[in-house]
């Protein structure tokens, strides 16, 4: 199994610290759990949370060694990081290891000096604190996530489903990542470089959420489904629905479908041989010719170079 170890840094967020689990512990290959994951911090025992509840962490620093992915969660900005877990992290990335935080561990990530010259992102309410500490870091404030090759990053709180959501991705490909993002009742892999937070709030008005016509829609992603069609669903105004989409999404109802419809497809690709016709047909994405082009668009690669470089079908001989 790939071997992830959080690193827990006082103070902790409880919800934060609880993400790596909920996504990679529900992830199975071949019936079999993907990831073994592992809490560690400097000093093992009873760890305080800014919520308010005790954390009992058993292991030390020493199961950094052990992993394949190092994680980072807490120290909300701290500027006294304990030398031992900056030293544990150098090593790591030193060896080749995957690193990546959440939320407020982007700081500890930045005073190991491994963000340096890098692209990040963290917890937007803390960006100008950031900004001001490591000026050498492409701080992108406003994205959910960053993948920057081997280092990773991701916004605040639930922003750090979507980036474990991501390496999900990554490692075991689009079928994978969705079938956690069921098992966990979220949201399936939104792109890292969704806005993080919207300036305008939610309509004060009853049944806010689009979340059940968001559902009804993925389930019908293989039919021409139109702003008439949707706002029928929600029992709205193409208006009302259309600014309701973006409250919740940051995204036009249009271009959440056609990310999801690019999703669809990569999951066929992975996971199918079907044709391209019938690949862009289950996806709704019309024709071959347009699957290509949302495709090479979105991600620079043809449908069939895609399939070739992230196919999880067994080889033929």
């Amino acid at each position: 199994m790939h071997r992830i170890v959080v690193v827990a840094v006082p103070p902790l967020n409880t919800f934060d610290l609880a993400i790596p689990g909920l996504i990679f512990g529900g992830v199975q290959v071949d019936g079999r759990p993907a990831y073994d994951i592992r809490v560690c911090t400097a000093d093992p025992g009873i760890l305080a949370s800014d919520t308010g509840l005790d954390v009992h962490v058993r292991d030390g620093l020493e199961a950094v060694d052990a992993a394949d992915t190092v994680m980072v969660t807490g120290g909300a900005g701290r500027d006294d990081v304990p030398t031992v877990v900056l030293d544990a992290l150098r090593s790591a990335a030193a060896a080749g290891k995957r690193v990546a935080s959440i939320c407020t561990g982007a700081f500890v990530l930045a005073e190991a000096g491994l963000l340096e010259g890098r692209r990040a992102t963290t917890y937007w309410a803390k960006s100008d604190q950031f900004r001001r500490r490591y000026p050498d870091v492409v701080l992108e404030p406003d994205v959910l996530f960053v993948d920057d090759g081997l280092v990773l990053t991701s916004a605040g709180l639930a922003a750090g489903i979507d980036l474990c959501l991501h390496i999900v991705r990554s490692d075991h490909g689009a079928a994978a990542a969705n079938a956690v993002a069921r098992l966990a009742v979220v949201a399936p892999v939104r792109p890292g470089g969704q806005a993080q937070f919207i300036e305008t709030p939610l309509p004060a008005e009853t049944g806010t959420s689009l979340a059940a016509t968001r559902a009804w829609a993925l389930q019908r992603l293989d039919q021409p489904l139109t702003l008439d069609d949707l706002a029928r669903h929600a029992r709205h105004s193409v208006r009302t629905l259309t600014r309701r989409f973006r409250a919740e999404t940051a995204l036009s109802p249009l271009q959440w479908l056609l990310h999801q419809r690019i999703n669809r497809a990569r999951e066929l690709l992975e996971s199918t041989d079907l044709p391209m016709d019938l690949v862009a047909a289950r996806s709704g994405m019309g024709s071959a010719d347009s699957l290509r082009q949302h495709l090479t668009r979105r991600v620079g690669l043809t449908p069939s170079a895609y399939r070739r470089s992230f196919t999880r079908l067994p080889s033929r001989q």
